[in-house]
């Protein structure tokens, strides 16, 4: 069997505790930086903005380690290097929030560039830091990368609190507090008084900094989405949200606008005091509709927000209204807490029930059924730390959740969603095709007679304004139904798009009456197939041969320009990851010389830490996805997901070399056993996801975690074991296959989507493992026949 020989000496450490809780302490606010980025980006930007912010760390953090070489050149010992180089990042993190808060405008290229620098500093001085303290404690590496994991981990869970106590920016403020406080450190190991000085002042100016921002909000976001934010009388953050209350210009009347762009109002009428005149009036218009056509009912309205669809089921009669938000700011701190007056107490009603939790999670453990289950434009144009590797998926809008919508109806309930219209018709159409999915699984052969489409604002067809709402019925609809639903929409001047049994050629028609939807769907403009849980992609429309012409098409062009725009930057993220990792794999080189050997064998072999990177993202975005069905939203599975993983995978790396032992075959083992435990995994996360909906969130983490340890725990041995590797190689080479890892995060995290989109998460999910196969090839192929 080949050794995997690890002879080279230790450096000398003055302290190893300290060296590992500076490593912990750095990698903790990088990651909180990272995750913080990809919120104030939604805010400032748009939703997908957020993906861009993940690739600028993973960028930085591999550019990192190829700046270390120059670092290395510096005067001083590693300890004054780093404690350098933490000071300059802590001033960085500031400087980079500044400058990001005060951009006014939308951007053009040349400023995203820009922005995208300034942004991606901090990452590559942590990523610097990172790679110098491997590359010099080498002989303890599978420790330093423990404790590297370990404190990815923290910060991973001090996410949630600090970003809902103090908000983003201050949260960034807190990361430069953390800098500040690792470069004390770093020069405390290095024995020079005047840097520990500077630093301890450093650290504390920034605190100061910190305390004072949170209550003078010096440095706060003031502009987004080309906007100067006015009129906000009240501003609360949490890991998925900015919530704004605010008056809205011409009427004075108040909303609540999510990230500084989705709006939902306030229902400000009071219904102790409401007029009959005004009650009907409530009842005209698309979310109206249900309530006209079930009076009365028992309802469930999923997102809620503001309170008008729960005030259109109260007019009508209701008296057993229950509303699932998700977002708990709106749901208990405006609604219930700080606002109530506003909605006349609406949420605090007894005929009205509201839970804080995920709208499809709910309905999964509801064992009740309802007459009207309604959703009016549920979605924020936001993007959760999870949602920022996944562009615009939903749980809510997929073939799977409408069955799951329909089996908690009763036989005479309906579905009634709410989507904005657009000519030709995306989102109201698609909605068509998840339904007859969902219809066919429940027996339903003849989803015509199932649906009735009505449009309000058709004479804003072509902008933004016109809404499709689709009502489905559970049962076949009865012809005295149907006329009373048309009486309905032209009481309410709507125009009626579709009706069982019309004759008007529209493409909601066609749909549902052709004998061949496969041609349908091919020949249509945009892609409006079914998507399930696998591929939960309802906002993505375009088709895949229209994909190279919208690329150079002015995606302001088309009216859902917010939701498509992002595939141009799905694609350019994937071309500029290809090129950082093609410039991490060169430039080494340039810069080292004629000091790393010619062997071309070498740089081979640095494929293994890409397979390893770009197969650990894509495993993480994937199980991320599968997990919040089960956990019940993106923040729990994102802090679920990646906690267990980097806690199990740093325990992986402070074994790897009991468990490996310098055996090359052991190893291999390890990595094969890593590809036959992913669809394993993928499969178990499907069945827990059926199975566990009503089990208490406590025992769903749990189970999430005993299900993920195994596979971490390999994940993380073939990292260190690599560098170990290397390190015998040529220990010049160490930082050189850490950049190699970082840059090809990138690239991994835009393929998972890519994937994703094109071919389904589980898929995903078992390609990240084959990459692990790859980089078994890899080192058998190269360092193995190198040194027999």
């Amino acid at each position: 069997m080949t050794r995997i020989s690890t002879s080279n000496p230790a450096p000398r450490a003055a302290n190893w505790s300290t060296i590992y809780t500076g490593v912990a302490l750095t990698t903790m606010a990088t990651l909180l930086m990272e995750l913080t980025l990809t919120r104030i980006y939604s805010v400032i930007f748009y939703y997908h903005f957020a993906f861009l912010a993940i690739s600028v760390a993973l960028f930085g953090l591999g550019a990192g380690g190829v700046f270390s070489y120059v670092v290395n050149g510096w005067q001083g010992t590693l300890y004054q290097k780093l404690g350098r180089l933490a000071a300059l990042n802590s001033v960085s993190v500031v400087a980079s929030l500044v400058f990001l808060l005060t951009r006014q405008g939308n951007p053009g290229n040349l400023e995203l560039v820009v922005i995208y620098f300034f942004s991606a500093l901090p990452f590559l001085l942590a990523g610097a830091i990172v790679s110098l303290v491997i590359s010099e404690t080498i002989e303890r590496v599978e420790r330093v990368y423990f404790f590297d994991l370990i404190g990815a981990a923290a910060g991973c869970l001090l996410l949630i609190p600090l970003l809902d106590t103090f908000g983003g920016p201050n949260t960034v403020i807190a990361v430069a507090v953390l800098f500040a406080a690792t470069s004390a450190i770093w020069y405390n190991l290095a024995r020079e008084f005047s840097g520990r000085v500077a630093a301890v002042a450093l650290a504390l100016a920034l605190t100061a900094l910190f305390v004072f921002n949170i209550r003078l909000n010096w440095i706060d976001i003031r502009y987004a989405k080309g906007m100067t934010l006015a009129n906000e009388q009240f501003v609360k953050w949490n890991s998925f949200s900015r919530i704004a209350v605010s008056k809205e210009g011409g009427t004075n009347l108040p909303n609540i606008v999510i990230d500084a762009d989705a709006a939902t109002g306030i229902f400000t009428q009071n219904h102790n005091t409401m007029s009959e005149a005004s009650r009907k009036s409530i009842l005209n218009g698309g979310p109206g509709l249900p309530y006209k056509l079930k009076p009365g009912a028992k309802a469930l309205i999923i997102g809620p927000g503001g309170g008008w669809d729960v005030s259109r089921a109260l007019a009508s009669g209701s008296k057993d209204i229950t509303g699932v938000e998700i977002n708990p700011i709106i749901a208990t701190t405006v609604m219930r807490e700080k606002f109530p007056n506003l909605s006349h107490n609406l949420y605090l009603r007894p005929e009205i029930r509201i839970q804080v939790e995920d709208g499809r999670s709910f309905v999964r453990r509801s064992p009740e059924k309802y007459q009207v289950i309604q959703a009016t434009l549920v979605d924020t144009w936001a993007s959760t730390a999870a949602g920022a590797f996944s562009l615009s998926e939903n749980n809510l809008y997929t073939s799977d959740a409408f069955y799951d919508y329909l089996s908690h109806l009763s036989d005479d309930g309906i579905l009634a969603f709410t989507r904005w219209g657009f000519d030709p018709p995306r989102e109201s159409l698609r909605l068509l095709s998840i339904t007859i999915e969902a219809l066919e699984r429940l027996g339903e052969r003849n989803p015509a007679q199932h649906v009735i489409v009505a449009r309000e604002g058709s004479n804003q067809i072509k902008g933004w304004g016109a809404t499709d709402t689709v009502i489905f019925s559970r049962k076949p609809m009865s012809g005295a139904f149907v006329q009373q639903a048309i009486a309905s929409m032209k009481e309410s001047n709507m125009e009626v798009i579709y009706v069982p049994g019309t004759d008007r050629r529209t493409p909601f028609q066609e749909l549902l009456t052709t004998v061949d939807r496969e041609t349908f769907f091919a020949n249509y403009q945009y892609n409006v197939t079914s998507v399930n849980d696998n591929r939960p992609f309802f906002f993505y429309t375009v088709q895949p041969k229209d994909i190279w012409n919208f690329l150079f098409t002015d995606s302001k062009e088309n009216a859902d320009y917010k939701i498509n725009r992002a595939v141009p930057m799905l694609f350019g993220v994937l071309l500029v990851s290809l090129v950082a990792t093609l410039v991490t794999l060169l430039l080494p080189p340039l810069v080292l010389g004629q000091r790393l050997p010619q062997d071309r064998r070498l740089r081979l072999f640095l494929l293994y830490f890409v397979c390893l990177g770009a197969g650990y993202i894509m495993i993480q975005v994937s199980l991320i996805q599968k997990f919040v069905l089960l956990l019940g939203h993106p923040t729990y599975a994102l802090t679920v997901i990646i906690f267990s993983m980097l806690i199990s995978s740093g325990l992986g790396s402070f074994y790897s070399k009991r468990i490996v032992n310098n055996n090359a075959e052991r190893l291999r083992i390890v990595l094969l056993l890593i590809v036959i435990l992913v669809p394993v995994l993928g499969f178990f996360a499907g069945l827990v996801s059926d199975l566990g909906p009503a089990w208490p969130l406590p025992l769903k983490m749990a189970v999430s975690v005993l299900l993920i340890a195994p596979l971490g725990f390999l994940m993380g041995i073939p990292f260190p074991t690599g560098l170990g590797t290397l390190e015998s190689w040529e220990k010049s080479a160490v930082r050189w296959g850490w950049s190699m890892n970082a840059a090809s995060s990138v690239l991994g995290s835009a393929l998972a989507i890519f994937f994703a989109i094109y071919l389904g998460l589980y898929q995903t999910l078992v390609l990240g493992g084959l990459l692990y196969l790859v980089a078994a090839w890899i080192y058998r192929s190269t360092y193995e026949q190198a040194r027999s």
